[in-house]
């Protein structure tokens, strides 16, 4: 809250610029008397402070710090002139810091919203020269957020001191913030020409609150002029956003359609368990995370997501090769039959990990070098589980691309998908293969459930978010066909993100279906056409 509404609080407030910031600090009697009992909070609030800018207060403790805190937690009780804190059970003197006995008759002493937002910008003053750098990042943020030409002197000091440069930013968007009330008209041009600089959500807001309350032409002219270049590199910063998002869930959607591509183009099974696949390895991911919390260092649990991958990869393949050898291969050649048998799996995978893990979300946590990421501009963060999201998946599909391509078994897969019945004639055992590559589909969904585990929860129907998403990027980019899938996942993902900038995830879904059914009306073979005497089959 801003002091400048009530004439008083700007006498009162205006002592905080002579505040040098200490580490520690002293109060007496009388002081933390007139804080916790003044008639009124004009009172209370001058007061507070006065005992912030007395340099006797400034010798021994940091008992002013925490006397504040006390006042903002109602922790405070008075009896008779002399003041107590109450922490629990246990009850000391502020003055002393020693242990005391409460009156019978003490009496609370309440803060109302104004008087708590008072003591937060006072002991936001007082812990600008905190020798603990993110301390002093807060202290600054929270004077950044209410500027006030009052607090100049407190920033200027606090400035000419200030080693780490992101605390220097947020004092000096302070400072010209605050010069923004000025009555001064050069003043007030010279901090619109500061903020012209800082081009951030918060310059842009404060700004066009100035705006509305500026009477000076020039200083409105300038004002504006400093808006529209805020607009235009922030509106950069949300295209670049917008993008990396729709990179980003392209990923993702190719991680699960990937697999997909691969059981679905061989095989033409319909396998609406395919879902279920990327939970069992999501839920790998998860068990191995348990091993790693339960039984290693808090030192190596960063790499547990280096040994979930091929678990993940491993549990899935596993029951996927376990649902072709015991089910799927008796449907070959009736697509609708596969299609009702794998719904029926799906819905038994999903009932047995929710007997197994309860239907409740369980937790996966990113490892620290996940954690965090890289802020391009105020109002541009790549994240990192993100970055290693999209990386991970053009490394599966260089992985599957070379197999495909460079591999024996990879030219069976081939063979037979382009011509089951000459393969066969050529010496090709086709269901080996088919079971290798319905195994080897299923492995890969695995790999997208360990990576959708690093960004959302992971649940028993995580897998049912992604199924119909990854056939229409399957038969968006043509049936079989690698290179198509790429195109699809990575086109869906980048239109569906933008046309949610425009109209709303809704509509942004809607359209994108509309697009996929004109489109295959128009080009019914996809993207890319299947080659080979089969594809006329």
């Amino acid at each position: 809250m801003k002091f400048t509404h009530k004439p008083w609080a700007w006498v009162a407030v205006a002592g905080l610029g002579a505040l040098l910031s200490f580490a520690s600090h002293a109060l007496t009697a009388e002081q933390a008397y007139a804080m916790a009992t003044g008639d009124d909070s004009e009172q209370r609030v001058q007061a507070i402070n006065q005992a912030v800018l007395d340099p006797a207060v400034r010798t021994d403790g940091g008992r002013l710090s925490a006397f504040l805190g006390a006042l903002a937690n109602d922790e405070v009780r008075v009896s008779q002139g002399k003041v107590y804190v109450m922490s629990g059970d246990a009850v000391t003197d502020p003055v002393t810091g020693q242990a005391a006995k409460l009156p019978a008759d003490a009496e609370e002493v309440v803060s109302n919203n104004y008087l708590r937002s008072v003591i937060d910008t006072a002991q936001a003053a007082l812990a600008l020269d905190s020798g603990d750098v993110p301390q002093r990042r807060s202290a600054a943020e929270k004077l950044a957020a209410e500027p006030d030409a009052a607090r100049l002197p407190l920033i200027e000091k606090a400035l000419a001191s200030e080693k780490d440069e992101q605390v220097k930013a947020l004092l000096e968007r302070s400072r010209a913030a605050s010069l923004l009330s000025s009555e001064d008209v050069q003043q007030r041009l010279k901090a619109v020409e500061q903020l012209a600089h800082q081009k951030t959500p918060d310059t842009q807001l404060l700004l066009n609150q100035r705006l509305s309350e500026e009477s000076d032409p020039g200083v409105q002219k300038a004002i504006r002029a400093a808006l529209v270049g805020i607009e235009e590199s922030l509106a950069w910063g949300d295209r670049i956003g917008a993008a990396f998002s729709g990179i980003s869930l392209g990923s993702v959607l190719l991680l699960a359609a990937l697999g997909l591509a691969i059981t679905y183009g061989l095989m033409g099974v319909i396998n609406m368990a395919h879902g279920e696949l990327i939970m069992i390895g999501a839920y790998a991911t998860y068990l191995v995370q348990l091993m790693f919390q339960r039984w290693m260092s808090e030192a190596a649990f960063g790499w547990y997501l280096v040994v979930a991958i091929p678990v993940a990869f491993l549990a899935s393949a596993l029951v996927g090769a376990v649902l072709e050898r015991g089910v799927i291969r008796f449907l070959y050649g009736r697509p609708l039959e596969t299609l009702l048998a794998t719904f029926g799996i799906s819905l038994v995978l999903q009932q047995t990990v929710r007997s197994l893990f309860g239907a409740q979300n369980v937790g996966v946590e990113n490892p620290a070098w996940m954690s965090g990421g890289i802020a391009l501009q105020p109002n541009l963060t790549l994240p990192y589980n993100r970055i290693a999201i999209i990386v991970f998946a053009f490394a599966v599909l260089g992985a599957v691309a070379f197999m495909i391509a460079r591999t024996r078994l990879g030219l069976f897969v081939r063979g037979v998908t382009q011509n089951r019945a000459m393969a066969s004639c050529v010496g090709v055992n086709t269901a080996r293969t088919d079971t290798y590559a319905f195994a080897l589909g299923s492995g890969i969904a695995g790999l997208a459930g360990c990576a959708l585990s690093q960004i959302g929860n992971v649940g028993p129907d995580l897998g049912q978010n992604y199924i119909v998403d990854s056939f229409l990027v399957v038969v968006l980019g043509g049936v079989g066909q690698l290179a198509g899938t790429v195109y699809a996942a990575l086109g869906l993902g980048v239109l569906s993100k933008l046309l949610e900038g425009w109209t709303g995830a809704v509509l942004a879904k809607i359209a994108v279906l509309l697009f996929i059914v004109v489109f295959i009306q128009k080009r019914p073979q996809g993207i890319f056409a299947l080659k080979g005497r089969s594809a006329e089959t």
